[in-house]
């Protein structure tokens, strides 16, 4: 009995261990992801101010 209850705890163990790995994988993939729609984002909203600045000024003349 003392053998399969080594086992069981081994067993727990690596399984805790692989699904902590999956989680943090998970969190460096969406964290990248949610980066570079961050960076489109600004870049976006950068360029439409550039665009709407240019039309104000156009406007003026």
């Amino acid at each position: 009995m003392r053998n399969r209850n080594r086992f069981n705890n081994r067993m727990t163990r690596i399984i805790l261990l692989i699904s902590f790995l999956f989680l943090f994988g998970r969190f460096v993939y969406s964290s990248i992801g949610a980066w570079y729609h961050h960076q489109d984002k600004r870049e976006q909203n950068q360029q439409s101010q550039q665009s709407s600045q240019s039309v104000e000024r156009d406007n003026a003349l």
